[in-house]
């Protein structure tokens, strides 16, 4: 199986031991769920409603009469938002998180590996995305010739917008059914 976040469809079955254990549907009424798993499911989502935000307006700036400062702005404010929050996010997980995790569940330690290399990916995707942004946030032209600046933006930010969410789920069916099986005291 390729591993890479532009093909791969999921965690290999042999990393996906824990989920049968404890599937998706059951996480929030296991009595394990904590805040933890909660606050951390919910920067998760943040992040998916930042880059839907954000690909709702990228695309209303295509199809539409939109005024470009207006959409600047905006794109200046979310997508500066998602990057230092979501890069911020990796840095937690990498330096504290998943080190604890690993020793909890050793046999499931390639799963991190494969993570910490969706980590490395989905930032330099990140750096094209900051550079296709501020293309289309410091560009002077017309209207018209602004939106073909938005284009590209467009493309990069419909890459980034896949392989997050990818990245996101295979992180969630891995991480959450060992919070919920080992309860580590010290990431309460």
């Amino acid at each position: 199986m390729n591993e890479g976040l532009n093909v791969r469809d999921g965690l290999p079955d042999a990393l996906r031991v824990l989920l049968n254990d404890y599937p998706r549907e059951l996480w929030e009424i296991h009595p394990n769920f904590s805040q933890l798993i909660l606050f951390w499911l919910d920067r998760h989502q943040m992040f998916r409603r930042l880059i839907g935000k954000l690909s709702e307006e990228t695309e209303n700036a295509l199809s539409q009469n939109v005024d470009p400062r207006v959409f600047n702005a905006r794109l200046s404010k979310y997508a500066g938002f998602f990057v230092r929050e979501l890069h911020g996010h990796h840095t937690i997980e990498d330096q504290h998180y998943f080190p604890l995790l690993k020793q909890l569940e050793t046999g499931l330690e390639s799963g991190f590996d494969i993570l910490d290399r969706d980590h490395h990916s989905i930032d330099a995707q990140l750096d094209t995305f900051i550079v296709k942004a501020n293309q289309v946030i410091q560009f002077e032209g017309s209207a018209t010739n602004w939106r073909d600046e938005v284009g590209p933006f467009s493309s990069q930010l419909k890459l980034a917008s896949h392989n997050l969410n990818r990245h996101l789920v295979d992180e969630e069916e891995l991480v959450v059914p060992i919070l919920l099986k080992h309860q580590p005291e010290s990431l309460a």
